[in-house]
């Protein structure tokens, strides 16, 4: 088990053998009014097979491994839980190492037209702007790598059923599930970029500064009046603010990160988890306990023995 959740997109039926027109790549299509899904399947092993589409493409991994090929020098293991954002008429390569009829890969590629993207972005600027720090909304074409978050792997899996659906409807529920992805993808994107890039930014943005407070307070308990504080504004502002901003609240932020720690622990210590619990800020081991399998659906013991079968803590 990874160090951190890891959130899959729903598993799509894979095509049955007597449809399947080609091993490589084979594609399932479904169109929307404004965008187009597509369900890739692959199951024979091969190298640099090159894919591009006409419009932007969000990509998300559902099962097996890839390997990509980007700005020619650069290349990555791509997997479940994993998502990419890429350019129009841009060539990517891919290989496919573990590919077989038994162990296929399946990825969803949802393709999305400019106009509803500029759309969106005019939208969300007119009525939900942003921090002045943090500039309009807008997509990050650099970075175009994505861990899933809950809330933006929920979107993808909306986005799926409504391109699935028979109902007269689909177009209109299509446009709403694309503009709450598009969102949920550039608030996983900003809270992404500033977790990596707290340090530099604190001197001039809020949440980097309120992200640093956290990560240097993250062993004791953290007040949110506190973080009220450091950023400059009441309760209610903050957690709206925030929540508009990175898609969580203050309060599942820190906990995300306690969680992280705990896990952190668990893996590469043998003390209790009493001790684990207070070394994450908890006063109550009980209150851990609860926190932790709330987060991750099983409990600090469980996650251990998983790592290391027979433990005893």
């Amino acid at each position: 088990m990874p160090n951190s959740r890891v959130y899959i997109p729903t598993a799509v039926d894979l095509l049955p053998e007597s449809k399947l027109y080609r091993l490589i790549e084979n594609r399932k299509v479904f169109t929307m009014g404004n965008c187009e899904l597509n369900i890739y399947e692959t199951y024979q092993s091969a190298e640099s097979i090159q894919l591009k589409f006409n419009d932007l493409v969000i990509t998300s991994m559902i099962r097996g491994k890839k390997i990509m090929h980007v700005h020619d020098d650069v290349s990555f293991d791509y997997i479940p839980g994993e998502s990419l954002i890429w350019q129009a008429n841009k060539w990517m390569v891919i290989d496919f190492p573990e590919a077989t009829e038994d162990n296929p890969t399946q990825c969803a590629a949802l393709t999305i037209s400019n106009d509803e993207i500029l759309e969106t972005l005019h939208f969300l600027n007119r009525k939900y702007p942003r921090l002045e720090e943090s500039g309009d909304w807008k997509i990050n074409m650099e970075q175009f790598f994505l861990l899933n978050s809950e809330d933006f792997t929920a979107a993808i899996n909306k986005m799926i059923k409504v391109s699935m659906d028979s109902s007269r409807m689909k177009d209109t529920f299509a446009e709403l599930a694309l503009r709450e992805l598009l969102l949920k993808l550039m608030q996983t994107q900003a809270r992404q970029f500033v977790e990596a890039q707290y340090k530099e930014m604190a001197s001039y943005n809020r949440f980097a500064a309120m992200i640093q407070y956290v990560q240097e307070n993250i062993h004791q308990r953290i007040s949110v009046n506190d973080l009220c504080r450091k950023v400059y504004m009441s309760r209610p502002t903050f957690f709206r603010i925030f929540k508009r901003e990175f898609g969580i609240t203050p309060i599942e932020y820190i906990i995300k990160e306690k969680m992280k720690l705990a896990k952190d622990i668990l893996l590469n210590s043998n003390i209790t988890i009493n001790d684990v619990a207070y070394q994450c800020g908890f006063n109550s081991v009980n209150h851990f306990i609860k926190t932790f399998r709330q987060f991750e659906k099983i409990t600090p013991l469980q996650f251990k023995k998983m790592q290391y079968p027979g433990v005893i803590l």
